[in-house]
């Protein structure tokens, strides 16, 4: 009994390899497994599998959608027992975690073949840098871009009398008209929440100031150009017209706004399209226009919005390593990327196809201004990131918070949010 109880015990863990690796299948295809966590984008990622496998038709390409929180648990859990999936997304905040401890492929030659300058010639640097390691090499094929943009309800700007904002706003532009609205229609104006891609980063590189400097190695949160723009955006919530960071503790600006509570927020544009979706009858009432710019900042034209991408990874040691190499070397082509933009999924990160993101827009009955988003890539800065983030990044935000509830001065919060980020950020 007890030999054949190891017998069974060796069958089933053999068994279980197999499937979780993608061989053995009964009907001799090469099964892959592809996570993310965005399920607006599933028929995209999907749409983009299907063409591979259509041209490869001894593989198969399993989408599987988990939400964002679990999707960082499940992946981390996978790393340490060598069970990642075939093909998942990788995010800016944790691709220097996952590449410096060894667990992601190194794709920087994946072109070589075929090009040996495909990577700069078809995608920006801010696309290769959000792809890339604390050594420079490539731990991911990008695949979209995006930025932040201006949300606005266009029938409160309508009862206020006031004018669609444009690329001639300025913050002064942002504040005068939250006010005017408020008076005229009793609804929140621009709602500023604590948020750093969505919201106070954006300020601060257009006063002219930083978050990290140029090579990752210390912060720039006490600098004057920040300090300034971070003052004036916790500011904002000394108004009538912006919900204080307790309203947005329960609420959202996203659901407060399409709940018509608030006229105006920073949203990323990836979310727009499952917007549209979401909230059929708020179609036509709303658009989109380029982030108000800083009237008077220390360096610069006082534009700038905050730029990420995602990127697509596969583990260093998987077990179908050259067969997911080429699907991923499709995905990063010309045809993968249009692919993705036409579906609407994102903002291709390939240059010269952005626009193609353009054509799911046009099946609605009002056409979102999405150009800005285009407009906007002249000027986007690269997300904040360095190896070192996760160490600081909690901190960091406990403080701002204790900013924004009075707990500690200004002056006093910036400097230990500069202290701490420096202390993590140094070179060892």
């Amino acid at each position: 009994m007890k030999k054949l109880s190891r017998l069974l015990a060796v069958v089933l863990a053999i068994t279980l390899l197999l499937s979780m690796s993608g061989c053995g299948a009964s009907d001799g295809k090469t099964h892959l497994t592809f996570q993310i966590w965005d399920v607006a984008q599933r028929d995209g990622m999907q749409a983009i599998c299907d063409a591979y496998t259509e041209q490869h038709p001894d593989v198969v390409i399993e989408v599987q959608v988990t939400s964002w929180s679990e999707y960082w648990t499940k992946l981390e859990a996978a790393a340490e027992s060598n069970t990642m999936p075939d093909i998942f997304w990788m995010h800016t905040d944790q691709i220097l975690y996952y590449s410096d401890f060894g667990m992601l492929a190194d794709v920087t030659d994946l072109y070589d073949d075929v090009d040996p300058n495909f990577y700069p010639e078809h995608y920006s640097e801010i696309s290769l840098s959000n792809a890339s390691g604390s050594n420079g090499r490539l731990y991911g094929v990008p695949k979209d871009k995006d930025n932040i943009v201006l949300v606005y309800n266009k029938e409160m700007f309508d009862a206020a009398g006031v004018s669609y904002p444009d690329e001639t706003w300025t913050w002064d532009d942002l504040t005068s008209a939250s006010q005017q609205i408020y008076d005229k229609t009793g609804k929140y104006g621009y709602m500023a929440y604590c948020d750093e891609q969505l919201g106070y980063w954006n300020f601060v590189y257009q006063a002219g100031g930083y978050i990290l400097n140029e090579d990752g190695t210390a912060s720039g949160y006490a600098l004057p150009a920040s300090a300034d723009a971070i003052k004036f955006y916790v500011g904002l919530q000394q108004y009538d017209w912006c919900p204080t960071q307790t309203y947005f503790a329960e609420t959202s600006p996203g659901t407060a706004f399409f709940s018509e509570i608030g006229a105006m927020f920073f949203e990323g544009n990836w979310n727009l399209l499952a917007e549209l979706n979401n909230y059929p009858d708020m179609v036509g009432k709303w658009d989109i226009a380029v982030l108000p710019k800083c009237p008077n900042p220390a360096s610069g034209d006082g534009r700038a919005t905050i730029s990420n991408g995602l990127c697509y990874a596969t583990a260093a040691r998987g077990k179908n390593l050259e067969v997911v190499k080429d699907v991923l070397r499709f995905f990063g082509s010309e045809e993968g990327q249009r692919i993705q933009g036409l579906s609407g999924a994102a903002i291709p990160a390939y240059l010269g196809l952005e626009e193609t993101w353009s054509t799911v827009f046009e099946t609605f009955d009002y056409m979102l201004d999405v150009q800005v988003c285009y407009d906007q890539f002249d000027y986007c800065v690269q997300y904040v990131n360095n190896a070192s983030r996760p160490k600081w990044k909690s901190t960091v935000s406990d403080e701002l918070l204790k900013i924004y509830s009075g707990e500690v001065d200004i002056e006093e919060g910036l400097a230990y949010m500069q202290q701490v980020a420096d202390t993590a950020s140094a070179p060892k």
